[in-house]
Protein backbone atom coordinates (compact mmCIF):
# COMPACT_ATOMS: atom_id res chain seq x y z
CA UNK A 1 0.00 0.00 0.00
CA UNK A 2 1.73 3.20 -1.13
CA UNK A 3 0.55 6.73 0.27
CA UNK A 4 0.04 10.56 -0.99
CA UNK A 5 4.34 11.95 -1.45
CA UNK A 6 5.27 8.05 -1.21
CA UNK A 7 8.45 7.97 -3.66
CA UNK A 8 6.47 5.06 -6.57
CA UNK A 9 7.50 4.29 -10.00
CA UNK A 10 4.23 4.02 -12.98
CA UNK A 11 4.28 1.59 -15.63
CA UNK A 12 2.69 3.55 -19.07
CA UNK A 13 1.92 1.53 -22.35
CA UNK A 14 3.10 4.86 -24.78
CA UNK A 15 1.91 2.89 -27.86
CA UNK A 16 0.32 -0.20 -28.66
CA UNK A 17 2.06 -3.03 -30.99
CA UNK A 18 -0.63 -1.39 -33.90
CA UNK A 19 0.04 2.03 -33.39
CA UNK A 20 3.97 1.05 -33.68
CA UNK A 21 6.12 2.56 -36.83
CA UNK A 22 5.80 0.40 -39.85
CA UNK A 23 9.48 0.64 -40.49
CA UNK A 24 11.15 -0.69 -37.38
CA UNK A 25 11.60 -4.50 -37.15
CA UNK A 26 8.87 -6.86 -36.66
CA UNK A 27 9.70 -8.22 -33.24
CA UNK A 28 10.43 -4.66 -32.23
CA UNK A 29 6.43 -3.57 -33.53
CA UNK A 30 5.23 -7.00 -31.86
CA UNK A 31 5.50 -5.20 -28.53
CA UNK A 32 3.79 -1.96 -26.94
CA UNK A 33 6.05 0.63 -26.64
CA UNK A 34 6.55 1.40 -22.73
CA UNK A 35 7.46 3.62 -19.66
CA UNK A 36 8.19 3.46 -16.51
CA UNK A 37 8.34 6.96 -14.80
CA UNK A 38 9.32 7.28 -10.86
CA UNK A 39 7.96 10.13 -8.81
CA UNK A 40 5.60 11.08 -5.60
CA UNK A 41 2.12 9.84 -5.46
CA UNK A 42 -0.53 12.18 -5.92
CA UNK A 43 -3.45 9.93 -4.38
CA UNK A 44 -4.13 9.84 -1.11
CA UNK A 45 -3.19 5.82 -1.40
CA UNK A 46 -2.82 2.99 -3.40
CA UNK A 47 -2.46 -0.40 -4.13
CA UNK A 48 0.23 -1.92 -6.88
CA UNK A 49 -2.18 -2.21 -9.88
CA UNK A 50 -3.89 0.81 -9.05
CA UNK A 51 -4.46 3.58 -11.67
CA UNK A 52 -2.72 6.46 -10.51
CA UNK A 53 -0.71 10.05 -10.94
CA UNK A 54 2.82 10.84 -9.74
CA UNK A 55 4.61 13.51 -9.82
CA UNK A 56 7.83 13.45 -11.55
CA UNK A 57 11.38 15.96 -9.54
CA UNK A 58 10.54 18.04 -12.78
CA UNK A 59 6.92 18.88 -11.79
CA UNK A 60 5.03 16.87 -14.60
CA UNK A 61 2.45 14.90 -13.63
CA UNK A 62 1.80 11.31 -15.15
CA UNK A 63 -0.83 9.20 -14.83
CA UNK A 64 0.06 5.04 -15.36
CA UNK A 65 -0.24 2.04 -13.06
CA UNK A 66 1.19 2.12 -9.96
CA UNK A 67 4.09 -1.06 -10.19
CA UNK A 68 6.61 -0.45 -7.19
CA UNK A 69 6.83 1.89 -4.01
CA UNK A 70 9.99 3.37 -2.90
CA UNK A 71 11.77 1.56 -6.17
CA UNK A 72 15.36 0.87 -5.97
CA UNK A 73 18.42 0.74 -8.78
CA UNK A 74 18.88 -2.62 -10.56
CA UNK A 75 20.93 -1.93 -13.27
CA UNK A 76 24.65 -3.45 -13.44
CA UNK A 77 27.15 -4.44 -16.65
CA UNK A 78 26.07 -7.44 -17.62
CA UNK A 79 28.02 -10.92 -16.11
CA UNK A 80 31.90 -11.36 -16.93
CA UNK A 81 32.90 -11.48 -20.15
CA UNK A 82 36.27 -13.59 -20.71
CA UNK A 83 36.49 -12.67 -23.85
CA UNK A 84 36.74 -8.91 -23.55
CA UNK A 85 40.16 -9.56 -21.72
CA UNK A 86 41.54 -10.98 -24.57
CA UNK A 87 40.13 -8.03 -26.83
CA UNK A 88 41.76 -5.74 -23.80
CA UNK A 89 45.11 -7.15 -23.98
CA UNK A 90 44.45 -7.02 -28.26
CA UNK A 91 43.65 -3.20 -28.10
CA UNK A 92 46.12 -2.21 -26.54
CA UNK A 93 48.82 -3.85 -28.17
CA UNK A 94 47.53 -2.20 -31.36
CA UNK A 95 47.30 0.54 -30.11
CA UNK A 96 50.13 0.71 -27.82
CA UNK A 97 52.66 -1.49 -28.68
CA UNK A 98 51.92 -4.25 -25.56
CA UNK A 99 52.86 -1.54 -23.01
CA UNK A 100 50.46 -2.26 -19.99
CA UNK A 101 50.89 0.93 -18.96
CA UNK A 102 48.72 2.93 -21.17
Amino acid sequence: MAKKNDWVQIHIDVLKPEERATNIPEDTRAVPLEMWVKGRLENESAELGDAVTITTKTGRKVDGTLCAVNPSFRHNFGDYVPELDQIEETVKTILFGGRNDA
